[in-house]
């Protein structure tokens, strides 16, 4: 697997505005929000896509959500809502091939939460 822009955040060789770090999980803000609170949460282990997460990454994953619970917490935003989303590849809106949730607050969300309908056959 080659480096991706997150592995370098974790090994600290770019900079990154980091609100939250413990020994499985790095959280820090992301440089095109999409809400006025965009936070990425990723694991330390990279797994590339969903497709890829196997029975023993169960806690990990499950970490990732309990950061996010206590980000909102600490940032104010848990009682009003927010979002937490994971893309999975190209038509997920994936772009970078290492797991990650966006947690996005500070904003009323609208559903459904796709910007272009390009519909595909599934089947």
């Amino acid at each position: 697997m080659s480096t991706t822009i997150f592995d370098k955040i974790i090994a600290k060789e770019i900079p990154a505005e980091i609100v939250y770090e413990d020994e499985l999980s790095l959280a820090f803000k992301d440089i095109n929000p999409q809400a006025p609170v965009h936070l990425l949460i990723i694991p330390k282990r990279r797994i590339a896509t969903i497709n890829d997460i196997e029975e023993d990454d169960r806690e990990l994953v499950g970490h990732l959500y309990i950061v996010a619970a206590r980000l909102a917490q600490q940032f104010g935003f848990a009682k009003d809502g927010y979002r937490v989303v994971m893309n999975c590849n190209e038509d997920g809106g994936q772009s970078v091939y290492h797991i990650h949730l966006h947690l996005l607050a500070g904003v009323t969300m609208g559903w459904p939460p796709f910007a272009n309908n390009r519909p595909k056959q599934v089947g």
